[in-house]
């Protein structure tokens, strides 16, 4: 039986892990989360804090480490610059230090934000990194603590993730209930991409020794705003979506305009390919809407 530690367990990327590895009988799943849900089995866990990191650690002796754990709010992250950078950056490397210790993999998730967005092609691993926001330069600062920290590292960076749990879904939906034309940023290009997907390829390349960054999104690419008219279509509603540029909507944090991603790695060291961003939210939706 191996032993996995999943941190930020009660967010839409481990919540569908949990799901995933509930099928699976040769491993002991442990959950944490910044605070303790005894009733989902998650205990608490503050990856910022080292002391905490290394006695959990040291505790479970786990032979697998995923790192969900992050402060995702872009635009906070931009008035909350220290506690984003102990949260997205020196809390990967206390794990990636404690893991390498035990000689244990660390699957850490990163983001499209390292990159700035100004491409006109889709971003392969090797591309230059240029993050334009507080949050893609703490999450870079991180991705680089956990390579250089831990040999037997990967980092998945991927984009537009949605699952159960807060999302761009869920505010769609509820926006639609409102009655009222929805407008919807249409000049910003990324990929949909399931948290279900993300995880089996979290499950698939943990069994591997193939270490190093990997892109992990669904294929294909669109925009905030056509995506929004896929959500109405697979939810059945008819509403009034008005697409409208970046500077229309205003925000604290830059975000990339084109950052869709190249599962390069995936795809040529392992001939694996995730789904197609329309197939796998069809997956979702009949999950979600049936």
């Amino acid at each position: 039986m191996k032993k996995v530690l999943i941190t930020g367990a009660s967010g839409q990327l481990g919540l569908a892990l949990n799901q995933l590895f509930k099928e699976k009988e040769d491993y002991i799943i442990y959950q944490t989360d910044r605070s303790e849900d005894s009733e989902h089995g998650i205990m608490a866990l503050d990856i910022s804090d080292e002391e905490a990191v290394n006695a959990m650690i040291d505790q479970i002796k786990p032979e697998i480490i995923i790192n969900c754990a992050a402060l995702t709010a872009v635009d906070l992250c931009e008035t909350e610059e220290q506690m984003a950078y102990r949260i997205n950056a020196l809390g990967p490397k206390y794990l990636a230090v404690a893991a390498d210790k035990k000689d244990a993999k660390l699957i850490h998730i990163s983001t499209d934000y390292v990159y700035d967005g100004h491409a006109s092609k889709p971003y392969q691993e090797g591309d230059p990194t240029n993050p334009l926001s507080v949050y893609g330069r703490t999450k870079l600062a991180g991705d680089e603590f956990v390579i250089s920290h831990c040999k037997k590292s990967f980092v998945l960076r991927t984009a537009w993730v949605y699952g159960e749990g807060k999302n761009f879904v869920k505010t769609m939906l509820r926006l639609a209930d409102s009655g009222k034309s929805i407008r919807v940023v249409a000049d910003q290009f990324g990929t949909p991409t399931s948290a279900l997907e993300l995880a089996r390829v979290i499950l698939f390349l943990m069994e591997t020794d193939s270490y190093g960054i990997y892109h992990a999104t669904c294929e294909g690419s669109t925009s905030w705003y056509e995506f929004a008219l896929e959500i109405f279509r697979q939810a059945g509603k008819q509403v009034s979506v008005e697409p409208i540029a970046s500077s229309e909507y205003p925000t604290p944090a830059t975000r990339p305009k084109y950052s869709v991603l190249d599962n390069k790695a995936l795809r040529e060291r392992h001939g694996y390919t995730m789904k197609q961003w329309k197939e796998a939210f069809v997956e979702y939706c009949q999950h979600t809407f049936h």
